[in-house]
């Protein structure tokens, strides 16, 4: 009589160390105030909470994805492309998968009630957008490249260009937030949300790359970013809170 097989259960596979950063973090100062102070207590997922919303094309508008459209006039600032594909661990695309983006304007400032640093609020510009992954697991957003902007952290503290990113998977669990940086931008040294990652080639994976075949004549700039929900290329994933 042969001895049975070796019971094997699926798990997640576990993202390497230093790739996220630190709830409590002491650059960052807010997360002193908001990160978990007591031992967390597991939470059963019913079925509601992982056979719904609904987030399919029915919930996508015509300009969803270009924020440069659905206004009167144009929105100040440099247009850019920003495109990407969605993988899992192994590689393979995450199809049909709701990516929202959230951002200020080129002058920094977001369309918040909160953000009332001297800096105009563009009338042509909200800041948000929505879109599905593709079959290949491919996004495209049409924006302004966002300035920088002071957030009191510390002396003279502001923060390097970004645009934030957020993913799901069928239900509002599965969801993922992240931030997309630009390169060589010189607001990288004291910003302690960035530098809050412990791993180097894990910050790195935050800047997106500039990407020549894509950027359109005479129309906009074009920049690459993916998004690997798991696995040793991971993206780095923060608590859904931010400074806005």
């Amino acid at each position: 009589m042969s001895a049975p097989a070796e019971l094997r259960l699926p798990r997640y596979r576990r993202d390497p160390e230093g790739t996220h950063p630190p709830l409590d973090y002491a650059g960052y100062r807010s997360t002193a105030l908001r990160h978990p102070q007591e031992p967390l207590i597991v939470l059963p997922h019913l079925l509601t909470e992982v056979t719904g919303p609904a987030l399919g094309p029915g919930r996508i508008g015509e300009f969803d994805n270009d924020l440069t459209q659905g206004h009167e006039g144009e929105p100040q600032g440099q247009r850019i492309i920003v495109t990407g594909r969605l993988l899992d661990g192994d590689g393979r695309p995450v199809r049909d998968s709701l990516v929202e983006i959230w951002q200020a304007n080129a002058g920094g400032r977001y369309r918040h009630t909160g953000d009332r640093w001297p800096s105009p609020i563009d009338p042509h510009f909200d800041g948000a957008g929505r879109t599905l992954t593709d079959s290949e697991g491919r996004y495209t957003f049409t924006t302004i490249k966002p300035g920088a902007y002071p957030w009191k952290n510390h002396d003279n503290a502001w923060r390097p260009a970004h645009i934030h990113f957020s993913v799901f998977g069928s239900a509002f669990t599965q969801r993922l937030v992240t931030q997309m940086y630009f390169p060589e931008d010189p607001l990288f040294s004291q910003d302690p949300i960035f530098n809050s990652i412990p791993d180097e080639k894990a910050r790195q994976r935050m800047i997106a790359r500039f990407d020549l075949d894509r950027t359109e004549a005479e129309w906009a700039l074009a920049f690459q970013f993916d998004i690997v929900v798991r696995g040793r290329e991971a993206s780095v994933f923060e608590d859904e809170e931010d400074e806005h």
